[in-house]
């Protein structure tokens, strides 16, 4: 058995002589309610981030060694490399999340992904979003 706080105690006994006081008195005010506490703003939601093109054209240095080769294919497990330039930032973005997160498995990156912030992420995917 879970015992209740004090607090709790001593509000559960208060609401039968309130009860009681406001059957008495039809003029008084009804007592107060947790929907008559003052609302509290919204937290603000999360800037999205803005990624600098400059700063992933640096992080995207070692990507060139297996998404910067024409052709380039695993010869185990086989698997072609897809092609990162010019996809969407938001698609880049999410994809470097889920390897880092490990919703998307593939050791290799996960294991880039796991060194990379947020920012970073954002950064690499507006670059990437802008090669031809």
């Amino acid at each position: 058995m879970r015992l209740l706080p004090l607090a709790a105690c001593l509000a559960l006994a208060a609401l039968p002589l309130a009860a009681l006081t406001a059957q008495q008195d039809p003029q008084a005010a009804p007592p107060a309610t947790e929907a008559a506490a003052p609302a509290t703003a919204p937290a603000a939601a999360p800037k999205p981030l803005v990624g600098n093109a400059d700063t992933g054209r640096t992080l995207t240095y070692t990507c060139q060694g297996c998404h910067g080769i024409v052709g380039y294919k695993n010869a185990y497990p086989s698997f072609k490399v897809p092609k990162i330039g010019g996809q969407s930032a938001d698609y880049l973005a999410n994809a470097l999340t889920e390897y880092r997160t490990g919703n998307r498995k593939h050791p290799t990156m996960q294991a880039q992904a796991q060194s990379f912030s947020d920012q970073d992420i954002a950064d690499i995917a507006a670059f990437l979003s802008t090669v031809k």
